[in-house]
């Protein structure tokens, strides 16, 4: 998960760091190390083969993340010579200890949180020794810099959480352990800090061992770690303090994080490769460039392009060092296939046998990151989810969670750091895998779509499920005191003097998609044939039975509730019923399937690029839309879930409603629906 703001950008005092690729750069988008400068792509060292650690510092206020890091670097000689120089004078104006040295001031650069002597923003370093490369984000301890904790956290393999051994286990403590836990990431070390000040004693040190092995006995934690250390003194911190822990048997901080196994915690089954750019320099070469977000690859091996289903074989892997016979997760590459398929940026290619969920309603917990509170009503956002961008709305929100003491509250609101478990629903579906299986696939940002801000961090939990989606139960209201009444004057007799069945052809499609026009002539054809039919347009049914409906998802499903139960009335009397309505969601169109008899129900998507209905705009809805005049419009701030697999498909955009009509027609007898 990378969160960000202005679509990817994330401006610091400190220089620019843009995550949609996964990159971070300084000032000079350059990365320094001791040996001059590192150039990478898109985060993974090219320089050698040296594995890469990514991990993150956190803790309460003034535990000592930034001298722990500081002093790391400082006494493994990863700073040049006049940054010392430069550090020993700010040492002196700034610092906030008695000794020549703030190791602090290393990685708190801001202004402000030098004359604070406290951490703010997130400040990255890039080092490396014989062993390995690192990149370590040192993250704020401050309750109201939670957020940008979050962002640290987001592609960390490894969470440092820092415990001032004075105070013990404190709410913040508390707080990041459940944080780190929700973000996945997969090992935690907690370094028990200032051992000097309590003259490192082991009673100390196990007394918050055991009470944060307590604490995380509720939590989801892989693997998890303690060390004690004095990161202004420099005990086990780059070596074992034989000295002052002789009864700590473990390593020193730097020994655990260089001989840190990661590799196992990628996920190297599920090829995710979400497209970035279509490369075509010359007639003879067209390739999809991205990043490999998990998974492996390899030419010869067949995929499929989401969402349009097409498949075809990897033809080439492409780099610009040259074709590769295999690629993995963190890799940036460019695929060439074997076949011509249309494929743009936002489509996903995966493997034809390992796909990945699909869905528009989604369950998901995220982390509000905006200073303003979201509340329940009218809340429209940007999804971005790997390379692709949607409309989006959040349904409902289950509940918040009480980082201290992990309660579950009501509300309506979000505000500044909030975590809360939510139902949010995309007007396209989204291809994604649980994020406790895939970190980059499972993750996503809201978007404030006036501003341009990142507000939120989410995490996918799977699909929006309903008790009846569990139990397969269809929850329906019977009115008390009521008896069902049956006539003489079957369906069946009806049907017979009719000279055809009843049935509910029911159209489907974006506004503008032109469903009320095939409706209307199909029913003038059947007319004229003589056949009992009406019809149930939307527009007129909210001028009356629908009248005190809106336009939410319950009240859009209560609408299609009721034409559903009238269509069923007309089809028990023998009629043709013909309802045109936009129906945008998918389970209320399964819903009038299920009260009509197999075979008497025909779902009919009349099919339109979302494009060419907003050039027709028949209404001037589109237009006031995306003016942000109408809220809750499918194909612009609402979604519509096309009909997986419809009796009849229609292409309005292709076809003139005369051959329209006749295929309706042909279906029809087909069918055995009529029989002129």
């Amino acid at each position: 998960m990378r969160p960000t703001t202005e679509h990817g950008k994330r401006n610091t005092d400190n220089g620019t760091q843009n995550t949609e690729n996964g990159t971070q750069t300084t000032e000079h988008g350059k990365r320094n190390t001791e040996n001059g400068t590192q150039n990478t792509d898109h985060g993974t060292p090219t320089t050698s083969s040296k594995s890469l650690l990514r991990f993150l510092t956190c803790g309460s206020v003034d535990d000592g993340k930034s001298t722990l890091i500081g002093n790391l670097l400082y006494n493994t000689k990863k700073i040049c010579q006049d940054q010392i120089e430069i550090l020993k004078k700010d040492s002196k104006k700034h610092g906030t200890t008695n000794t020549d040295v703030d190791y602090a001031l290393l990685m708190d650069g801001l202004a402000s949180e030098r004359e604070q002597g406290i951490t703010i923003d997130v400040a990255y370093r890039y080092f490396e020794t014989p062993k390995r490369k690192f990149i370590v984000a040192d993250t704020p301890g401050h309750e109201q810099y939670t957020r940008n904790m979050v962002t640290g956290a987001s592609t960390s393999d490894l969470a440092v959480i820092l415990v001032d051994a004075r105070k013990g286990v404190l709410t913040q403590t508390k707080r990041h352990m459940f944080l780190v836990s929700l973000l996945q990431i997969p090992h935690v070390l907690v370094a028990v800090n200032k051992m000097d000040l309590v003259d490192y004693s082991e009673q100390s040190y196990n007394d918050i061992v055991a009470e944060l092995q307590t604490f995380c006995e509720k939590l989801d934690l892989k693997n998890l770690s303690f060390i004690p250390v004095s990161a202004l003194a420099g005990d086990n911190v780059v070596d074992t303090s034989t000295s002052h822990t002789p009864w700590f048997k473990g390593v020193s901080f730097l020994q655990f994080i260089e001989d840190l196994y990661v590799k196992s915690d990628r996920n190297l089954i599920d090829f995710r490769f979400p497209v970035q750019n279509v490369i075509r320099p010359n007639l003879d070469f067209r390739g999809f460039a991205g990043r490999i977000e998990s998974g492996t690859i390899s030419p010869g091996e067949k995929i499929v392009a989401l969402p349009s289903g097409k498949e075809s074989t990897i033809k080439s892997i492409v780099t610009y060092d040259g074709d590769l016979d295999e690629a993995s997760s963190n890799q940036s590459v460019v695929l060439t296939l074997e076949d011509e398929i249309d494929i743009s940026r936002g489509d996903m290619i995966v493997r034809q046998n390992n796909l990945p969920k699909s869905s528009n309603e989604l369950d998901a917990t995220i982390c509000w990151m905006s200073e303003d509170p979201m509340t329940f009503s009218g809340n429209k956002f940007l999804l971005k989810h790997t390379t692709r961008t949607v409309n989006a709305f959040v349904e409902k929100i289950n509940y918040r969670v009480d980082v201290n003491t992990l309660h579950r509250d009501s509300t309506t609101s979000l505000d500044l750091n909030d975590i809360a478990r939510i139902q949010i629903r995309t007007a396209l579906p989204l291809f994604y895998d649980n994020y406790k299986e895939n970190r980059s696939t499972g993750s996503f940002i809201l978007i404030d779509p006036m501003t341009n801000n990142t507000v939120a961090a989410g995490m996918i939990r799977g699909k929006t499920r309903t008790i009846e989606d569990v139990t397969g139960a269809k929850t329906k209201i019977t009115s008390e005191n009521v008896v069902r009444e049956f006539f003489d004057i079957t369906t069946k007799l009806r049907e017979e003097q009719n000279g055809h069945q009843g049935a509910v052809l029911w159209f489907t499609g974006f506004s503008g998609s032109g469903k009320s026009t095939v409706a209307k002539a199909v029913s003038k054809r059947l007319f004229e044939m003589n056949c009992q039919l009406t019809i149930l347009d939307g527009d007129n049914v909210r001028h009356g039975l629908c009248s005190d409906l809106g336009f939410s998802a319950s009240d859009r499903e209560e609408n299609i509730r009721r034409v559903g139960e009238t269509a069923k009335l007309f089809y028990e009397n023998g009629m043709l019923t013909l309802c045109s309505f936009i129906s945008p969601y998918a389970k209320d169109r399964d819903r009038v399937r299920e009260i009509l008899p197999d075979g008497h129900f025909l779902e009919v998507h009349v099919k339109c690029d979302i494009n060419v209905c907003k050039r027709r705009d028949p209404k001037g809805l589109y237009k006031k839309a995306m003016a942000g005049e109408l809220k809750g419009f499918t194909g612009i701030d609402a979604p519509y879930e096309a009909p997986v697999n419809p009796e009849i498909v229609v292409e309005t955009d292709i076809d003139d409603v005369n051959t329209i009509v006749e295929k309706i027609l042909f279906e029809l007898r087909e069918r055995s629906i009529i029989n002129t």
